[in-house]
């Protein structure tokens, strides 16, 4: 054991790497419904390794940091700026109450309790699920006017606070949400949801899986061989099936393959490859003639791509629109917005950055993407150029500071690289051409950043961890659930009586507001529907700026 001590001591790189395989293990564990996730399970295992006295220079924290904080604004830049316009109003104001409230209640609650600054920063971190506000607290703690010892003290306690509280804070959200909140509305979430699904879509979502499907386009071959259709063009043909929305793709004229225009003509017993929505294809198209099984007709390259909408004539139009403009060619799957699927009809609207998943001949994919936006090709390719000069910017920026009612308060370079990311990614929104972060690298600077960061203040704090909790005590169980709930209690009633939002939509932007993915699930699994995600998605993004910006102002506050 002494060796194996040894060897992680003078090769503290390993320790690093012991932490990140040992905590993404911790992070898959369930217990009941709670699942301990990748955050707290290296923070886990970095205190348990971190007993072993391992020193990692300080710098490698702040790298991967700073990787993960541009990744995060990079992702939700697009939806931040689209939500500075004024339909977005009640989304920001409500984030804005919620994220202000979490930040007066955790400091109310420290000086109750007498916590220092580095156990108030640790516990508005854990209780809202934002371990970003470590990273931010810490730097700013490493310039106070304090000796180097009393620093090192402050920066080991936010772990101790933060793992707690995390705990507290994540699961009580969950269950507040999903039981308590709507008691406190008055409503059934499933019932709320379908009136909402029914106002938005026409449709309810009794049985989301079989709405899924009809969703889901599929091709099948069928033989000709009913004279109502002999002798029209392939356009006459569509337009004839306009209500079924049928995409003729190829067919057999005379045994011959053939990729026919919208002028051909269909003769008697020719076969066409029909693209239709699933129900269609089952319940719609015997009236045109037998399916047929024609594998070498029906064996054609079929491109799956997605364009980003950047085009300003597109942006804030509905799909129907969409579909007006572009004709029949292509099968639209599905469409994310930051990195969320979003339920979609013809009346969505769709917003700059919004992704569309397309499936169709890749020369009318080409057409679309031209007037539209920008085609994905689906490269591997990172820009890091772009990543490292957002970084580098972005630090620059964060350096600077303001002073509000005698508080120096600044952004960190940390900060900065959030908000230059935020930039970047906006940017990027409107000219893919350049920055282009693929989604599994965009994974590995969001994770894997985040992951070894908490896992390093996790080494860092591990030989004080055990001493810290004791020197809390119980009043931090306490402390996290009243920061944890208390703010979204306070926003829950501000959204219903002040902003009239939809308690669905106000759902989801509280998840939003507390940057808790968790509980966006947890509210679609309670409601049986995927539309609180249409509150997520503002609030996310000012939700992630204001709470790492709390890092430097709860500081100040508690210094």
């Amino acid at each position: 054991m002494t060796s194996f001590t040894k060897i992680l001591q003078e090769h503290p790189e390993l320790a690093v790497f012991l932490t990140l395989a040992f905590g993404f293990a911790l992070g898959h564990i369930k217990i009941g419904t709670f699942k301990i996730g990748v955050v707290l399970g290296t923070l886990f295992a970095g205190v348990l390794i971190g007993q072993l006295d391992i020193q990692v220079p300080s710098i490698v924290k702040v790298i991967f940091f700073d990787f993960f904080l541009f990744a995060t604004g990079y992702k939700v830049g697009p939806q931040f700026f689209q939500g500075l316009k004024k339909n977005a109003f009640p989304q920001l104001m409500l984030t804005v109450v919620i994220c202000v409230s979490c930040l007066l209640i955790a400091f109310g609650v420290s000086r109750l309790f007498g916590y220092d600054t580095g156990t108030a920063a640790g516990l508005l971190a854990g209780a809202f699920s934002e371990s970003t506000l470590i990273g931010t607290a810490s730097e700013t703690i490493n310039k106070l006017p304090i000796s180097e010892i009393e620093k090192a003290r402050l920066i080991n306690h936010m772990p101790v606070a933060y793992s707690v509280t995390y705990l507290i804070g994540a699961t009580s959200f969950v269950f507040f949400l999903t039981t308590i909140a709507p008691k406190l509305l008055g409503i059934n979430l499933i019932e709320e949801s379908e009136k909402l699904s029914e106002t938005l879509t026409g449709e309810t979502e009794h049985e989301p899986g079989i709405q899924s499907a009809y969703q889901r386009w599929i091709i099948r071959a069928y033989q000709i061989t009913n004279e109502k259709w002999v002798g029209l063009t392939i356009s006459e043909f569509e337009k004839k099936n306009k209500d079924l929305r049928l995409v003729i793709q190829r067919m057999r004229h005379n045994q011959e393959l053939i990729e026919p225009s919208p002028k051909t003509i269909i003769d008697k017993d020719d076969v066409l490859v029909i693209m239709a929505q699933h129900g269609i294809i089952l319940n719609s198209l015997s009236h045109i003639g037998p399916e047929v099984l024609d594998e070498e007709l029906l064996k054609f390259p079929l491109a799956h791509m997605d364009i980003t909408i950047t085009n300003k004539d597109i942006a804030g139009k509905t799909i129907r629109h969409l579909r007006k403009r572009f004709g029949n060619g292509l099968m639209l799957d599905k469409i994310t917005r930051e990195y969320q699927e979003i339920p979609f009809n013809l009346n969505t609207v769709l917003l700059r950055g919004d992704v569309l998943k397309v499936t169709g001949k890749m020369v009318l994919i080409e057409k679309a993407a031209k007037e539209s936006g920008y085609l994905d090709r689906l490269s591997s390719a990172t820009d890091i150029v772009f990543i490292g000069l957002g970084i580098f910017l972005g630090g620059l920026f964060g350096l600077l500071s303001v002073t509000v009612f005698g508080i120096s308060i600044t952004l960190t370079t940390s900060g900065g690289a959030l908000v230059m990311g935020l930039i970047f990614g906006w940017l990027h929104s409107r000219t893919p051409v350049f920055g282009s972060i693929p989604e599994a690298a965009l994974w590995i600077f969001d994770n894997v950043g985040l992951a070894t960061f908490i896992g390093l203040v996790g080494l860092a704090a591990g030989p004080t961890f055990i001493s810290g909790l004791k020197e809390m005590g119980f009043s931090i169980i306490l402390a996290g659930l009243v920061v944890a709930i208390v703010p979204h209690i306070i926003g829950l009633y501000f959204g219903k009586y002040v902003l009239k939002m939809n308690p669905i939509i106000l759902l989801g932007a509280q998840t939003g507001a507390g940057t808790s993915t968790i509980g966006l699930k947890a509210i679609q699994d309670a409601s049986a529907s995927k539309f609180p995600v249409l509150g997520y998605t503002i609030p996310y993004a000012l939700g992630n700026i204001l709470l790492t910006a709390w890092g430097p102002v709860i500081v100040s506050m508690m210094s």
